[in-house]
């Protein structure tokens, strides 16, 4: 993998109402024709995304959206998946045409901003067709707005800048190691090779997993569930047992109890999300009646296939171990379903392909629902029985 993935990078939004001038600061910031920029109103239909180095702050992925004030039934679509890409981003311009500026409007898309806790700055484009007297009246009208001109490069220079000034306030993703273990201390990583495991490649979360350790200082050694006993045999100065959530339960067996043992999964629980609340979510499993309505999600799409952790093995083990049957449904991708209420408990993957604010705020919509979500390691620690062994393991204890 030679380029980062888009989950660890931020995630910046172009916001505004149609021809405010979105399409063309986007081009003019990464100096690429990425959007289509056309006089004739709604030309940016779907969002068009770029990733990129935003140079000195670091990888960031720009996102292009359809104008808020399109009132068509198409144009309803559109922004129905603008709002979807806010509950994913980090960061948001809103762009102004200061020639064309609605305060209701604008008054209307900040609240919607406000409810996904999205920090943003307010851009008034096309600075250069205006006058000092419609300067100063935006100026009394709007909360510290910024000038530019799209197509003046100079100005844009200056505009990154401010830009720049702006993200480095933003709170970094936690490590996923960090705090768990220190400089020089060495952990195991259990990898699995089985049908799921991509040939050739390590799959995200480990990935994630070994870039963090050399962030720290932190000694990884990288095994197969089958040669992990003479690992552990062999190295006496092991601090964490990294393993694969499938694998959860043999591993157990093998490391019996010499070493703390924990799951990518979980690591990227405490991570991404809120861990005490997917804790919740393991607590209501007892109560669950027969027939419930349960919700596996998954942030990415790939093939499956009978060992298919989501599809196949938790529905058979949260089955076996309640002795009830239970209605299954599966969200795969981005977008997280509308009919969260439906559902009596929502069970999410490691979310290693979004970001925690995206994380945040899908547990944010499954507490408006009334509905209670975990993730795919803490369920499968539960099943298996270490659950208080996995999560003491990474500095937690709430039992």
């Amino acid at each position: 993998m030679q380029t980062t993935p888009n989950s660890n990078r931020t995630h910046i939004i172009f916001l505004g109402s149609t021809n405010a001038g979105k399409s063309s600061l986007l081009n003019a910031v990464t100096e690429q024709e990425i959007s289509i920029v056309s006089d004739i109103k709604g030309t940016t239909t779907d969002s068009v995304k770029k990733a990129m180095e935003l140079i000195p702050y670091g990888p960031v992925l720009f996102i292009d959206t359809a104008g808020f004030n399109d009132s068509s039934e198409l144009g309803k679509l559109r922004i129905e998946k603008t709002i979807k890409e806010i509950k994913k981003s980090d960061f948001a311009v809103y762009v102004i045409d200061g020639n064309d500026f609605d305060e209701n409007i604008y008054k209307e898309n900040l609240n919607l901003l406000k409810k996904y806790n999205l920090p943003f700055i307010t851009v008034i484009n096309k600075e250069e067709t205006l006058s000092e007297e419609k300067k100063e009246e935006l100026k009394n009208i709007l909360k510290e707005p910024y000038f530019l001109s799209a197509h003046d490069r100079n100005s844009v220079l200056d505009f990154k800048k401010f830009l720049i000034e702006k993200l480095d306030v933003l709170e970094e993703e936690p490590s996923l190691l960090k705090g768990i273990l220190e400089y020089g201390d060495t952990a195991v990583m259990v990898v699995p090779i089985d049908s799921e495991a991509p040939k050739g490649r390590l799959i995200l979360p480990q990935v994630q997993i070994l870039r963090d350790a050399l962030d720290n200082g932190i000694k990884v050694i990288v095994a197969r569930d089958t040669e992990l006993s003479s690992v552990l045999d062999e190295n006496k100065n092991i601090k964490l047992v990294i393993t694969d959530s499938q694998a959860f339960k043999k591993v157990d067996k093998i490391v019996a109890d010499r070493y703390p043992l924990t799951s990518f999964s979980i690591l990227f629980a405490k991570q991404k999300g809120d861990i005490n609340k997917f804790i919740k979510g393991i607590e209501v499993i007892q109560n669950l009646k027969d027939g419930a309505k349960i919700l596996i999600a998954e942030t990415c799409s790939h093939n499956t296939s009978h060992e298919d952790i989501g599809r196949v093995k938790i529905p058979m083990m949260l089955q076996k171990k309640t002795g009830k049957k239970f209605n299954f449904s599966f969200s795969m991708g981005k977008d997280f379903p509308e009919n969260l209420g439906d559902f009596d408990l929502i069970i999410h993957c490691g979310g290693c392909m979004i970001t925690r604010k995206a994380m945040e705020n899908r547990i944010t919509e499954c507490n408006g629902a009334g509905v209670q979500v975990t993730n795919y390691g803490m369920i499968i620690a539960y099943l298996t029985g270490i659950l208080e062994k996995s999560i003491k393991s990474i500095n937690i204890n709430i039992f």
